[in-house]
């Protein structure tokens, strides 16, 4: 297949530096390169163009590049939610692709192309993902998306750092994989289960005391029941 040759006004990954002269396929060319104005094609009048406009042309990518660097410094561990109806076995019903990945971040205040995100394919399970996304074309973030049913569900996910789905048999398996959140998951685990004894020994000892109470109006109530039988007979009653 016949190759088109371009000259790049920016880096392009695995591809080349800004004025390279580069041979790409015909489609990569019209559906991605040029459209999005990362290059032209490599004609005279063009190379011509790009040689008298290279100095603004870097000026404008290094003012570019560090914007960009300001944003990504302001992400840090930046996550998304996408919400998604999916079986119990964690199967979407649906996808989720790089336009719901570029509207969930702009919702969450970081705003971004869809052409930005790098993903082969679209999401089709729950669970975490870490996705690329170039702010520029020098400037990589990853951005974690966490797709789940709810946002609790989100949000225990994200303590879990795994997906939360059924077995064959419908049962939940909520230990992380990682071995450290599996540590701190158990201590937990094992702290909650420790409140929760103390707990039932509390609610246990109330109820004790309680009845032990209850017992102890009973018998003086009879007493005094007793106690006011025997004065209406006349007989004396000797004090315990």
């Amino acid at each position: 297949m016949a190759q088109t040759q371009l000259i790049l006004l920016q880096r392009v990954e695995n591809l080349g530096q800004m004025g390279d002269v580069v041979s790409v396929k015909p489609g990569y060319a019209r559906n991605f390169l040029l459209p999005m104005k990362k290059a032209l094609r490599a004609s005279k009048s063009n190379i011509a163009y790009f040689e008298s406009q290279k100095k603004q042309l870097e000026a404008e990518n290094l003012k570019h590049k560090a914007e960009a660097e300001k944003v990504a410094a302001k992400m840090g561990d930046f996550m998304v939610t996408i919400l998604r109806q999916a079986a119990e076995g964690g199967q979407l019903y649906g996808s989720v692709s790089a336009r719901d990945i570029a509207d969930a971040a702009a919702a969450n205040g970081v705003k971004f192309d869809r052409s930005q995100v790098r993903i082969n394919q679209a999401f089709k399970t729950l669970g975490l993902f870490p996705v690329e996304v170039f702010l520029h074309a020098e400037v990589k973030v990853t951005v974690t998306i966490n797709i789940a049913r709810s946002e609790e569900e989100a949000k225990l996910q994200k303590k879990l750092g795994r997906a939360v789905v059924a077995d064959a048999q419908g049962n939940v398996n909520l230990a992380p994989a990682n071995t450290a959140d599996k540590a701190a998951f158990l201590e937990d685990t094992a702290l909650t289960a420790e409140q929760q004894a103390e707990a039932q020994a509390a609610a246990e000892s109330a109820a004790n005391a309680g009845a032990t109470a209850e017992k102890s109006a009973k018998r003086a109530a009879k007493k005094a029941t007793k106690k006011a039988d025997i004065e209406s007979d006349g007989t004396e009653v000797s004090a315990e």
